[in-house]
């Protein structure tokens, strides 16, 4: 639930530009979170050396990838529709090879290739660079698969293929696995421990996405704020590291310093955040510089202590409070979001209450809201029953959706008849005659294109808005950003 999951994108087919020297043809779908479809990128990438050009077409494939999230069951429903669309094609095309990646596949793997036999290989998150062994192994007619989780793979010498990207906006993975056990989660045990990239392997990457145009990055991690380098190795192994490791170690604030210098006219975001590992220091160096983008996705999942000890988070309602003040008092017009989990075992009424309660202290600017699934594996699936009835469970989560979308509305209003800078992204989804981007704090603008481009940075003042967007007229670019 930590990972942002945008729905309008879930089954997306990624598309890059065609090496003529490459023979055969690879369709990948992406579902989940940001991590999967930059994962997709890497996959492209280390493929496309080795005689893949991807399609869009599934018919022209000899190669079909599906990169999968196991975080709700709904995600798992539609990947397993979607294999049997894939061999219902394979049928009549013999020669189509089928393979699984990421968290599914980590999760799932004897099913898939000894139960079910539906597919022929299946790759976990660490595994992609073994991907060209795995498919040698398919083409001699035996079933492969590397769901091995690794200490140390990070990916940072794989220069990512952008796919089907706007050309403005970048994700840049700077950590791998996770730490914290939340007991409603998969993420520890489908994509293994903590481990943050090196420093120089990132910079290397952003100053070579400002060369090609791109003016936003977002540093991706399943917990950004915990990012720790010391040299190499897992995060919870530093305390054996040398004085001299500890003295020169880069932690998530020095690395969004160090960032925010190296590409000055490139707005940075981050995600995701977890409230035990925000510290002060991460949100002065938001207020530092102007390139860091005003905007923290802060998952709390409940507003209940009782609920949140049950899920293993590791801070209370106090402390949670106590970041948001520190967040408000620094950065005043900073955007929060959220996740919340509705229905969790054990909620009572009085802790639904209290999840609304917080939501009215924060008065949160968008979210991420969910009813609670159990998921196979996950410490909540093993120990707890699912108690909550559905019907209970929808009606509480009907609740929170509610009074979000009356908090999101609030905060949209609070841009009236102000000026704000936006990112153009692209043309407007309801007309082709404006452009649409997001300000510093995340909400989406829309604007009249005028003579202005994708790409460039604009001043809008804003005339009008629903809960999710600003309307608003330009008045010039940026003086700061263009």
């Amino acid at each position: 639930m930590e990972k942002l999951i945008d729905e309008s994108v879930q089954g997306q087919v990624l598309e890059q530009k065609t090496q003529n020297t490459n023979s055969k043809k690879l369709y990948i779908e992406s579902y989940g979170c940001q991590m999967n479809f930059s994962d997709s990128e890497i996959v492209a990438s280390i493929l496309a050396n080795n005689g893949y050009n991807t399609t869009q077409e599934l018919n022209e494939a000899d190669l079909v990838l599906v990169n999968t999230c196991s975080i709700r069951d709904k995600a798992e429903q539609t990947v397993r529709k979607r294999l049997e669309k894939f061999n219902a094609v394979k049928r009549e095309q013999p020669h189509m090879k089928v393979g699984v990646l990421g968290c599914m596949a980590e999760r799932l793997k004897e099913k898939f290739l000894e139960e079910e036999k539906i597919v022929d290989l299946v790759v976990g998150p660490d595994a992609y660079k073994d991907l060209p062994n795995l498919l040698s192994e398919v083409e001699e007619g035996r079933n492969a698969v590397n769901v091995i989780l690794s200490k140390e793979e990070t990916y940072g010498d794989v220069a990512p293929v952008r796919l089907q990207s706007n050309g403005v906006s970048a994700f840049v993975s700077i950590t791998r696995g996770c730490d914290n056990m939340c007991t409603f989660c998969v993420v520890p045990f489908t994509r293994g421990r903590e481990r943050s990239r090196d420093p120089q392997s990132i910079l290397e990457e952003i100053k070579d996405l400002w060369s090609k145009g791109f003016k936003e990055i977002t540093l991706l991690g399943q917990n950004v704020d915990s990012y720790l380098w010391y040299g190499g190795g897992l995060k919870k192994d530093f305390k054996n590291a040398s004085e001299m490791q500890k003295a020169t170690a880069v932690n998530f604030a020095n690395l969004l310093e160090s960032v925010a210098k190296a590409a000055p006219k490139m707005r940075i975001r981050f995600s995701t955040s977890n409230p035990q590992d925000m510290t002060l220091d991460v949100i002065d160096m938001m207020a530092k510089y102007h390139n860091i983008c005003n905007y923290i996705h802060l998952p709390v999942q409940s507003g209940s202590d009782r609920i949140l000890q049950k899920m293993n988070r590791l801070h209370t309602r106090a402390e949670y409070f106590e970041l948001i003040d520190n967040i408000k008092k620094r950065i005043p017009d900073c955007g929060i979001s959220h996740d919340m989990i509705a229905g969790f075992p054990t909620e009572t009424e009085a802790d639904h209450q209290d999840t609304l309660s917080l939501m009215e202290y924060v008065k949160y600017d968008f979210g991420f809201m969910f009813a609670y699934s159990e998921r196979p594996g996950t410490m909540a699936g093993r120990k707890f029953e699912d108690d909550i009835p559905e019907a209970t469970k929808k009606r509480r989560l009907t609740e929170i959706i509610n009074l979000q979308q009356r908090h999101a509305l609030y905060r949209t209003q609070q841009y009236l008849n102000q000026t704000v800078e936006v990112l153009i992204e692209k043309e407007s989804k309801k007309s082709d005659l404006h452009w649409a981007g997001r300000n510093t704090q995340n909400t989406m603008v829309v604007f009249p294109k005028e003579n202005y481009q994708v790409g460039d940075y604009v001043m809008v003042k804003i005339e009008d808005c629903t809960s999710a967007t600003l309307k608003g007229t330009p008045v010039g670019y940026s003086t700061i950003m263009q």
